[in-house]
């Protein structure tokens, strides 16, 4: 009897780079916690190198630019910005979410990501007579018509790096990424050092349009598969409406980030918005530095494992606990030393900020937690309810500030806040909790130890202040550090939930150990 062939190392490189291979995710399920472990250290890595290279960019380019001309990059980007929210319709977390897919309806979605990445540009061109008007400003002219070229090549990137993201290759996404961003570096550098003074404006422009044609190659040398011509029937409809539903929440969400900023820069100014704006940014953007790379992760987890509930409530609350974990400590020794930190990292004419640093803070406890129900949204296809909760947490949101705005930019971070921690988180656990495999008892189980670790941080932040606490803020905050860390990891190890949550902490450097992606 003839004996069966053996498979070669030959046989399964070219399986994978088969293109259906990218359609199936059977394989994934069932080391799916270490590869996603692994994707959010390498995305964290992406994301800390991507901001020292931003740095280095920054102290090289603002000796060879002047800030006028950043500014006139800037003047673009608000509306780009806005426009960049239909980017993809998002049709690539569809393709990363669905359980099934075939050529047909990845070629299709490609199809239209192209036409919409076309009319994306179009778009942003015939806004450039507008702009140019409104700014006072005809150089813009040329400016955002070179920066609509951008969106006509980003349609080309969508379907390839969905797919990759569905088989959860993140490494090999983050190689890209960083070419294509150090490649937009390098050449900025070198224009705005070779171009005269009045033209370096271009540089920015350059970095922006680079960008672009480096990722195509890097993406479709990376994943194999390839369109075919889009087709009828092709049963793409559920999808259109999913990603239909997850762009309008995100420029629901838009619209309310926004808004306070709007507001008091309508009603108090440049000066109290230059100060909101600061303590915002020092305190809740840098969270999203953590938890994103985690989003990036969890939804294509989440989406293998939908089948599998418990399975699927128990992976999630792990990771939810992981971002908590990294996040809310963190949080509460800023809230409790934040006159210290804006004392050290700031400039005295800055002092202002602490109190506002301090009262964002309180949405930034409940900021971590709420950001992860996004994952269940996704994954689980409920992107209607998702839109839906969008209005309800923008109205939440709007009349939060409009009560704030009376008393300025203090009382919009007061009031934001406390909404946002007491109302809208609350409501957000019921209302994504209602069904599914993750229910409301699930989120406040979870969020409990931090809860507890949040204020004992607080409390023993406060007994330093007045029993040690020196003249010097750096030393303080020295010693803060420190302290906030120990009375966080005890209060951990006595709560509820906490030993275990400390337990699967313990074994990340295992998983991040093991053996690599498949390329």
């Amino acid at each position: 009897m003839e004996s069966l062939p053996v498979p070669t190392a030959q046989d399964a490189e070219a399986r994978k780079r088969a293109p259906e291979t990218y359609f199936g995710t059977e394989h994934i399920k069932a080391d799916i916690e270490r590869r996603t472990i692994r994707g959010g250290a390498v995305t964290i890595g992406y994301q800390v190198g991507k901001q020292a290279l931003g740095i280095a960019e920054t102290a090289i380019l603002s000796r060879l630019i002047l800030p006028s001309d950043s500014g006139l990059i800037g003047m673009v980007v608000v509306v780009t910005g806005f426009i960049a929210l239909f980017n993809d319709l998002g049709l690539s977390a569809a393709t990363v979410q669905r359980e099934s897919l075939d050529q047909k309806q990845v070629s299709t979605l490609f199809w239209i990501n192209v036409a919409m990445g076309v009319l994306l540009g179009l778009v942003t061109a015939l806004t450039a007579p507008v702009l140019a008007w409104f700014y006072a400003e005809p150089r813009l002219l040329a400016v955002t018509i070179a920066i609509a070229f951008g969106f006509v090549l980003g349609g080309m990137t969508v379907q390839h790096r969905a797919l990759l993201k569905r088989q959860m290759r993140f490494a090999t996404l983050v190689k890209v990424d960083m070419t294509a961003t150090l490649a937009g570096t390098v050449c900025a550098t070198v224009a705005a050092a070779l171009l005269p003074q009045h033209l370096r404006y271009w540089a920015l422009v350059l970095a922006l349009l680079i960008q672009s044609p480096v990722e195509i190659a890097g993406l479709w040398l990376a994943c194999r598969w390839r369109p075919h011509l889009p087709s009828r029937g092709s049963g793409v409809r559920p999808m259109l409406v999913f990603g239909g539903n997850l762009t309008g929440f995100r420029i629901v969400n838009y619209f309310a980030r926004n808004l306070d900023n709007l507001l008091i820069g309508k009603f108090y100014g440049p000066a109290a918005l230059g100060l909101y704006g600061k303590a915002y940014g020092l305190l809740l953007l840098p969270l999203r530095r953590i938890s994103d790379p985690f989003s990036t992760v969890a939804v294509p987890a989440l989406s293998r494992l939908n089948d599998a509930p418990e399975r699927y409530r128990e992976f999630y609350l792990r990771m939810a606990s992981l971002v908590c974990l990294l996040t809310v400590p963190l949080v509460a020794l800023m809230i409790g030393t934040s006159d210290w930190i804006i004392g050290v990292v700031l400039a005295p004419e800055w002092a202002g900020v602490s109190l506002l640093f301090a009262l964002l803070g309180i949405a930034g406890l409940a900021e971590p937690i709420s950001n992860t129900t996004g994952w269940l949204f996704v994954s689980q296809a409920r992107t209607g309810e998702q839109l839906r909760w969008g209005f309800i947490s923008t109205g939440l949101t709007v009349a939060a500030i409009a009560l704030g705005l009376i008393w300025g930019p203090v009382g919009v971070a007061a009031s934001y806040g406390v909404v946002g921690l007491l109302i809208r988180t609350p409501l957000l656990f019921w209302y994504v909790g209602r069904r599914g495999h993750v229910r409301q008892r699930d989120l406040y189980r979870a969020v409990a130890p931090f809860a507890y670790t949040a204020i004992a941080i607080l409390l023993a932040l406060g007994a330093f202040r007045l029993l040690g606490a020196t003249e010097s803020y750096l030393l303080n905050l020295l010693i803060a550090g420190p302290l906030a860390g120990a009375v966080g990891l005890a209060t951990l190890a006595l709560a509820p939930g906490g030993r275990a949550v400390l337990r699967h902490a313990r074994e990340l450097p295992a998983l991040l150990g093991a053996r690599k992606e498949a390329a």
